[in-house]
């Protein structure tokens, strides 16, 4: 990797970027657990909206050589601190999500951070384990990008339930 992987805070612009990488079908079908209308840009701006004013919700734009490549977030889930992201897949095998969420979780040093990841999407699990997670669970739930159920792993980041 040549080129430096950053963060910062999301900034209007980049909405339209996100949008973008929300519609490539591959990414969607390796993310699995998408919005259910991920082409619908007015439902799009409307959840960025609530989730950028939700003081609970940490959101960072990942750079990389200067370029949006995607986002990250920690939120709360079933209970539980949660941490999600999402990269263009023109950014996907050169380890710029191993480094951003490296990064995010500098941020976010809450710990127990648990995150999911469908079963086959053995890149983000991967991404997941390089930055210190191991796989404390299964489970399954309706994928709307899918279209069924789809079974995943859930993966813990420090000690605790």
């Amino acid at each position: 990797m040549t080129e430096e992987v950053t963060l910062r805070d999301v900034m209007d612009g980049d909405l339209d970027i996100f949008f973008v990488q929300q519609q490539d079908p591959v990414a969607l079908h390796m993310a699995a657990f998408t919005a259910k209308e991920p082409a619908n840009k007015q439902v799009f701006i409307a959840h960025w909206s609530r989730i950028r004013a939700d003081d609970a919700i940490m959101i960072q734009t990942i750079l990389y050589g200067g370029q949006v490549a995607g986002h990250v977030l920690s939120f709360e889930q079933f209970g539980k601190r949660e941490v999600s992201y999402w990269l263009g897949r023109e950014y996907w095998g050169q380890g710029v999500a191993t480094r951003a969420l490296s990064l995010f979780l500098r941020l976010d040093e809450t710990r127990p951070l648990f995150a999911r990841a469908a079963k086959d999407n053995a890149g983000s699990v991967r991404v997941l384990q390089k930055c210190g997670y191991v796989i404390a669970g299964e489970d399954k739930g309706y994928a709307n990008a899918r279209g069924e159920e789809v079974e995943e792993f859930i993966l813990r980041l420090g000690a605790g339930k």
